[in-house]
Formats: C-alpha cells, structure tokens, sequence
C-alpha cells in the first residue's frame, strides 16, 4: 500500500472513530504542554535561588522562589494528571469503537467476505491491532505533543542561556535524528510481517480448541505442540529481528546523552572560569540537556510504536473498508409470499479463479409445501445448492428464486426469516436451553418453544434435564451430545415458522426411529412449509415426493423414491448395499 493509501485508512479507522471522544482528544495534549511549560520554568527558578539567593545569602528570595517552585511543580502535577485522565479516556474511547465499528461490520459481511479474511485473521484485527492502536493513540496524544514542545522550549530557554553551548544539543538532535530514521525505516517492514504472524498463531489456537476432541481421540497433541511451537518460533524471529534494531536505541541515546553532559561540563566550567556563564546558568543547561534528550527518546519510542500500529491500522481499514458482497437492493422486496423455489440454470463457484464451477448449470423448480430430498456423495454439492436459497452466497450464473421472485430483490433478514436452515454442525450458544431456542423466535412463549421441541422429538430429553428448559447449555453444546444438539437447532429453526425448512444433514446424530418421528410431525404439523432435506441415509428421504440425485456439481437424477430406483444407476446402488447394511452413500465411491 502507498503512503498516500495508509493515510486514507489512517482517516477512515482512527478520526472517524474518535469523534465521540473529541473533548478528551483535545485536552490531553493541551494538559501536556501546561506540564511541559510548568518543567521549563522550574530550572529558571532554580538558577534564580542559586545566583541571586545562594551565592547572595538571600534567604527571602530562596523562599520567594522556592515558593513559585512549589506552586509551578503542583501545577506540573495537575496538568500531568489530566493529560493521563484524558488520553486514557480518549485512547480506550477510540478502541472501543474501532473493536465496535469492526464487529458491526462483520456482522453484515456474507460467507465470502468472511472466508476471504479466515476468523483467525478477523479475531486478530478485533484484539491485538486495536490495542496497538489504542496504546500508539494514547502515546500520541500524550508524549506526541509532549516530547516536541518540551523540545522546542527547552532549545529556546538554552538559546537564552547560552546559544554556544546550546550548539553542543543541535548537533546531538541531528545526528539522533537521522539515526532514528535510518533505524525505524527498516524496522517498519519487520512489525508488518509480525502481525500477519500473530494471524497464523491464532489460527493454530482455533483449530486446535475447536477440535481439541479430535486431537485427543487420535492422540494428536505431540503434533500439535510441534505446531505451535512452529507459528511461536517464527512469530519470536520476526520480533528478534525488529527488536534488534529497536533495542540499538537507548545504548545511542544514553551515549549521546552522556557525551552532551561531558562536553556542557567541560566547556561551562571554562566559561564559568571566564566569567561568560553563572553556576546557576550551568546547571539550569545540564537541566535542559536531560530533558532534551530524554524526551527525543521519547519521541523515538513514539515512532516504534507508530510503525507497529501503522500495520495494525492497514489491517482494520481493511476490514472496515471491506465491501459486502450480498447487499440489499435499493427497494427490497418485504414479503416472502410463499415457499415455492426454482432455479434457473445455476452456476456458482465460491472464487472467480475456481478452473470449474461447484454447481454447473442447475435447473428446478420446487412447489411450495412440497418435500424435497437431497442425496449425492461428499463433494456433490449439496450444500452449496441449498446455501444459494437464503442468500448465503450469490449464483454466479442465473437466477435463483424463492416466492416466486428472485433472492436478490429481497430484503436479507425478511427472507432469511423465512428461510429456516438447519446445518449438520448447527451451533449453540451459552445460556439456557429456552435462551437458546429463541435464537429462532425472541418473541416465543415458553409453550411455543416446548411444542417445537415436540416436533423435533427434544422435549423427552430436554424434560430429563437437571433444570429442564432451564439448564445452562455450555458454549457450542458441549454438555449435550450431538443428538441433541441437532434436535435442539431443529426446533430452534421451527420456532421461525419459516416457509421453507432446509435440513442440512441435521439428523445425521440421530437414530433412524428418532429420525422417521420428526419427518412424520413435520408432515402432519407443518404441511406448508417447503422442506429440503440433505441426507445420506435413503431411508431419510425415501417418503419425500421427490429425490434429487447430486453428482460432481449436477442433478443427476430427479424423482421419487421409486422412479428413482428404477431409473438412477447411482440412487439404485446406494440403496441396495444400505439395504445389505454395507454402508452410507459414501462408499460407493461415487
């Protein structure tokens, strides 16, 4: 990206997100130059007591004085205080609404958009890049108005003193400077590749958590330590090497601090000899020389937190300037008249670099109310069909329609209500079971979510439950067996009363008794409703009034149960060895 593009996202991400907190913003660094001019009067004051109150016997001026010292050093300390108050509220303001602005965006973001970050690289940007922002902002505020102005006056009131010992900072100030650049200009490029490692680190603690079940079933952990150990060491070397530069700093900077003190002392004392330069007038420049150069470390610490933020700003303009693939159109449709769905020569492919389309050419058309069995081996495409019927992902080619209008011309929520999905790995959430049944309907009675659950044959077990419908359910389910999850997640989509009901491979946990109880309640409770179901097992779709056979992206076969098995080679093998019980669709090696 051109500097030009990183100072677009640097507006985008960090002042359109700080307005709320423009008040802080503001006064923090005026807070910090009233402290900057408190701590240059005060070395002033000080060689004031010792020329004319010391080295005079002046005790009344050593009060005086000592007494504005007092006053100026309080005033310092309020300033200082406020400074912190501010930017800390300003800073922590900013990164609140930059993690908000992120997750508000996501939220609308489609399956692609989302796929083409990966949730670890998103879960990055949300955590570690703002709060390297929020600490850079924080610094800016504070030490980046700070550290020049206490620069620029410290160099005046020295000029005053003395313009030819004030000669011996310049020539540090420069010399530091040009350091510096040289040493964050390449540092800069090894804080952009660290952060793009903190994304492969957080992908490696995902997938391992996640499937952490897995790891331990196949006694995996070795391998994955290894492969950790692997996104660590390569996260640890890129750091060592922009820490390498980095640390350089502070041995220069205390070098030329050191170097400063010597040559002041050296040449003062000879001008104090001459009679050209007061003991009061050294030391207030030996107060100078420290807060000149320590505050040019400040500012170079400044500019290795802003390279490292420079990265992370880059990388939330990119999510936050992201431009959502499913839209709503400007004049949406509001209504879903009914569950009817064709699709009109079809083609998808979830990337333009994809050599074949995942879905080639499909052409149906489904009535409302009917049932519709999906069947077709691992890779066929099942999914991805029934994914194009919510909106999940746009066709490529064609037009897919639900009510008898096409998806496009829907408002997302109004048809995505009405499109009820059940996935195979449905997921639930953190809270009661009730709680989590009105993911479906917010609105639900606790006798609505109770007569789902009987349609979905949940309520047995639900009622076995230590608190019934109130019992806790752990994040992703965990305490529940995956049955039940699926069972849970069925009635959580009937709770929608959708016009259409796609099941996803949803009763794949269940046993085949269970699962003719619920194809029997959704025949006789909800005979309106359009249901898709995608399974593996014939018997789970063999009473549909239709079976669509999946191959390699096409239909294969359309038709009922027995149409099918005197017309479809494939629908025709996979039946008789499930019948001979040697196995699932799978194994036919279609």
């Amino acid at each position: 990206m051109s500097r030009k593009g990183a100072g677009n996202k640097y507006y985008t991400t960090v002042v359109a997100n700080i307005r709320e907190y423009r008040l802080p913003t503001i006064l923090t660094p005026t807070f910090m130059i009233g402290e900057v001019i408190m701590e240059m009067v005060i070395p002033l004051l000080m060689a004031s007591i010792i020329d004319d109150g010391v080295n005079k016997g002046d005790m009344n001026h050593i009060l005086q004085v000592g007494g504005l010292m007092f006053i100026a050093a309080a005033a310092g300390l309020l300033f200082g205080l406020g400074g912190a108050y501010c930017g800390a509220r300003a800073s922590t303001g900013l990164a609140k609404n930059l993690r908000r602005a992120e997750f508000e965006h996501i939220q609308r973001f489609s399956f692609a958009n989302i796929d083409h970050f990966g949730v670890s690289s998103l879960i990055t940007r949300m955590t570690t890049d703002v709060a390297n922002i929020q600490n850079s902002f924080q610094m800016v505020l504070r030490i980046g108005f700070r550290a020049p102005a206490s620069l620029l006056i410290a160099m005046v009131m020295a000029f005053f003193i003395s313009p030819r010992l004030t000669s011996i900072y310049l020539i540090a100030v420069v010399v530091l400077a040009i350091f510096l650049g040289f040493m964050m200009r390449r540092a800069a490029k090894y804080f952009r590749e660290v952060f793009s490692r903190y994304d492969d680190l957080n992908e490696s603690v995902q997938e391992n958590i996640t499937g952490i079940r897995v790891v331990k079933s196949f006694v995996r952990e070795e391998y994955e330590n290894d492969k950790f150990k692997k996104a660590v060491g390569t996260l640890y070397r890129s750091f060592i090497r922009a820490e390498k530069l980095v640390v350089t700093n502070m041995p220069v900077m205390m070098g030329s601090v050191y170097a400063c003190i010597l040559l002041l002392s050296w040449f003062g004392a000879k001008m104090i000899t001459a009679g050209d330069l007061t003991t009061g007038g050294l030391m207030s420049l030996l107060a100078y020389c420290m807060t000149i150069l320590m505050n040019l470390m400040m500012v170079s610490v400044l500019i290795v937190m802003f390279t490292m933020s420079e990265a992370s700003i880059t990388r939330i303009a990119e999510v936050l300037d992201e431009e959502i693939t499913l839209t709503n159109p400007s004049q949406p449709d509001m209504v879903v008249p009914d569950g009817s769905i064709r699709f009109e020569h079809v083609s998808f492919s979830y990337n333009d670099t994809a050599e074949k389309p995942v879905l080639d050419d499909i052409d149906l058309e489904i009535a409302s109310g009917e049932t519709i069995g999906i069947i077709g081996g691992t890779g066929s495409s099942k999914s991805s069909l029934v994914n194009l019927i919510p909106r999940l992902y746009d066709a490529t080619k064609g037009s897919v329609q639900v009510g008898g209008k096409d998806v496009k011309t829907y408002d997302l929520d109004t048809l995505r209500k009405e499109v009820a999905v059940v996935l195979q790995k449905n997921v639930l959430f953190s809270g009661t079971v009730l709680e989590n049944l009105r993911w479906g309907n917010p609105d639900a009675t606790e006798q609505e979510c109770i007569a789902a659950c009987r349609l979905a044959c949940a309520d047995e077990f639900i009622q076995n439950l230590p608190e019934g419908y109130q019992t806790h359910i752990e994040q992703g389910g965990t305490n529940v067996s995956g049955g039940q999850r699926q069972r849970l997640c069925i009635a959580r989509a009937l709770l929608k009363n959708p016009k259409v009901l796609i099941l996803d491979d949803s009763t794949s946990a269940v046993d085949t008794a269970t699962d003719a109880k619920i194809r029997e309640a959704f025949r006789e409770k909800i005979p309106d409703t359009t249901k898709l179901i995608i399974a593996q097992r014939i018997s789970s779709v063999e009473h549909a009034d239709r079976i669509i056979v999946m191959e390699e992206g096409r239909i294969n076969g359309v038709g009922t149960h027995e149409e099918l098995l005197a017309s479809n080679e494939i629908y025709r093998d996979v039946y008789e060895s499930q019948i001979k019980g040697s196995g699932d669709f799978d194994k036919q090696g279609r």
